[in-house]
């Protein structure tokens, strides 16, 4: 009987041992913790703000944080590289801007966004031979194209948001339609995170960027053409950018120099959120999209709890240097 209550005794203890020990791994998962956090800032919110919780509510956060996430997916991959892109809300504000210009003078609107897109492309390119070739630091490149690509834009509309109408009621179903119940919007994210997402999981030219932003001199002794692969990876983030900005045009049916102001910092508070490092070498697309959702509830919290919308930038602000002193204390621990 004692032998019994030995094995029974001893039976519980090690189903407790493995319980722990199997949710301190999960919770060792960046993307788990981040989950958490989006369920219990949820749950704190639907009991602040009923409200929260409503269909519409929901719908309208889900749909702020569309374009975010779409840019935080290529922004993850310059961080993973070891680098990032200061450029994407302006890439973004030119994409729509040379779209709508040039729907408004007489060309169809899939022509135009097709050179948008094009142009959106050129930039990265240009951003990717300076950084990649010329070794030019990329927050510096970034940062100039930063200013090159928003002048094109404020040239281009003089400063002035275009209003696009008349066009293509198949482009607008782009930024306004549903396909079974679901807005388009959602769809289109949803394909862009699950095949970046496999991609950079699974296909091996895809693993050089981890490689890169884990040791680039290490990469470049082993055979990586490391200068093609960064150049790759800026034409991958401003393409993104430029996708995002014609899905603003087709949400809003207006194509303003400004539509991309101040996403670099949501995009990069994402990323890092989600697991991104500075250093490189680290980061997922799955954990860029939870970073942009907690960033997005966030600011929808803001809104329900009648805190000024200017506040939104000071605490995505306070968020990203959060996230980013965390990720230093993190490699300071590994480090030790």
């Amino acid at each position: 009987m004692e032998n019994h209550q030995l094995q029974t005794a001893s039976g519980d203890i090690q189903a407790r041992e493995f319980r722990t020990s199997w949710f301190r791994k999960l919770t060792k998962i960046r993307e788990f913790t981040i989950l958490l956090v989006i369920v219990v800032l949820v749950v704190v919110m639907a009991i602040m703000t009923p409200s929260f919780l409503s269909v519409d509510n929901i719908v309208t956060t889900i749909l702020s944080i569309v374009m975010t996430a779409i840019v935080s997916v290529g922004m993850t991959v310059a961080l993973v590289s070891g680098g990032f892109d200061l450029s994407v809300g302006s890439v973004m504000s030119m994409a729509g801007v040379v779209t709508g210009s040039l729907a408004l003078n007489g060309m169809n609107i899939w022509l135009a966004a097709i050179f948008g897109l094009v142009a959106s492309v050129c930039s990265g390119i240009v951003t990717g031979l300076f950084i990649g070739k010329v070794k030019i630091n990329p927050f510096i490149m970034t940062l100039g194209m930063q200013g090159v690509i928003q002048g094109v834009a404020y040239v281009v509309t003089q400063g002035a948001p275009l209003s696009v109408t008349g066009v293509s009621n198949s482009f607008l179903f782009l930024g306004q339609g549903n396909i079974l119940g679901i807005p388009v919007l959602i769809w289109i994210l949803a394909v862009i995170v699950v095949v970046s997402d496999i991609i950079l999981r699974r296909a091996v030219s895809a693993r050089k960027v981890y490689y890169i932003g884990s040791n680039e001199s290490a990469a470049f002794l082993s055979g990586i053409r490391v200068s093609r692969v960064k150049v790759w990876i800026y034409i991958f983030t401003a393409l993104l950018a430029g996708i995002s900005g014609i899905l603003t045009l087709s949400r809003f049916s207006v194509a303003a120099p400004t539509a991309g102001q101040g996403m670099e910092l949501q995009a990069i508070a994402a990323c890092i959120i989600g697991g991104a490092s500075l250093s490189g070498g680290e980061g997922t697309v799955l954990g860029a999209l939870l970073g942009s959702v907690l960033v997005g509830i966030v600011n929808d919290a803001l809104v329900l709890l009648n805190v000024s919308v200017y506040w939104q930038s000071l605490v995505t602000g306070f968020v990203l240097i959060a996230a980013v002193t965390l990720d230093v204390l993190a490699h300071r621990k590994k480090a030790s």
